[in-house]
């Protein structure tokens, strides 16, 4: 998989000027539902950072845990125990404002469903978080997402007069314009075509590079997760695979293994 830029938009720090940071970080988390004969453990002691400027794909089967660990992570969910960070943040110490406020200011979401308010415009969408917490938006980055994403000729479009690929990017654009630490996406190609997926991937895979974004992506998707600069494999709500530079091919042949190993224990 080439991981070639889709354009040369985004303006930002050159990849030497990288370091090592962890933008978000778990230790020995768990999640558990329901009490008695009803609990059910859905992440079982899972440590795991996610670097700074770097793209993390995190896969597994039905009921793994993996969209679970992404909504502990991005303090949409409250873990049960252990520890969950967003750079030096603490989400467990902070109150339902402070952490509404925690991922207004640092967190971007992509979601399968687009999540756009249909009587705005896809600029009155992108620009929606910034309006809500009273901040102008960079312009000269503004500029750079909207032209990056393909979407200069559309920013008066209201998302019915959009296709799908196009509601997707814009999706892309609202969590890349206000510069979030970190952007969790689940399943964000789950309802699109293969050339729109492909697109969106590209945007993603190129905020990374060029704008030192860090993307945490929940993904069923071998060749989505080959955009990824390293996948995580959850089963059963534990981390139980990793694989660096990953290809759609070897993607495929770890699945393949945990499924085999599923249907014979």
């Amino acid at each position: 998989m080439s991981h070639a830029a889709t354009s040369p938009g985004f303006p930002g720090s050159p990849a030497s000027a990288r370091t090592a940071a962890v933008a978000a970080r778990a230790t020995d988390l768990s999640k558990v539902y329901g009490q008695g004969e009803t609990r059910v453990v859905a992440l079982d002691s899972v440590s795991v950072e996610f670097g700074r400027a770097r793209f993390t794909a995190i896969m597994g089967p039905s009921g793994s845990g993996k969209s679970t660990l992404m909504h502990c992570m991005a303090g949409l969910d409250r873990i049960s125990s252990g520890s969950a960070r967003i750079g030096e943040v603490e989400l467990g110490s902070l109150n339902d404002r402070q952490l509404t406020r925690l991922r207004r200011d640092k967190v971007g979401f992509i979601f399968q469903a687009f999540n756009l308010l249909p009587t705005l415009s896809a600029l009155e969408n992108i620009t929606l978080p910034m309006d809500i917490a009273g901040r102008k938006p960079d312009r000269e980055w503004l500029d750079a997402v909207i032209d990056t994403v393909g979407l200069s000729g559309r920013l008066a479009h209201r998302p019915a007069q959009l296709s799908g690929g196009q509601q997707q990017r814009v999706a892309v654009a609202r969590a890349l314009a206000a510069r979030p630490e970190i952007i969790f996406a689940d399943e964000p190609t789950g309802n699109l075509d293969s050339r729109s997926g492909a697109e969106v991937l590209g945007f993603l895979r190129e905020s990374v590079r060029a704008a030192d974004q860090t993307v945490v992506m929940v993904t069923h998707d071998p060749v989505a997760a080959a955009y990824a600069d390293r996948v995580v494999f959850l089963a059963d709500g534990r981390i139980v695979e990793e694989l660096h530079d990953p290809t759609a091919d070897a993607v495929l042949d770890r699945m393949r293994l945990f499924d085999s190993k599923g249907r014979t224990s």
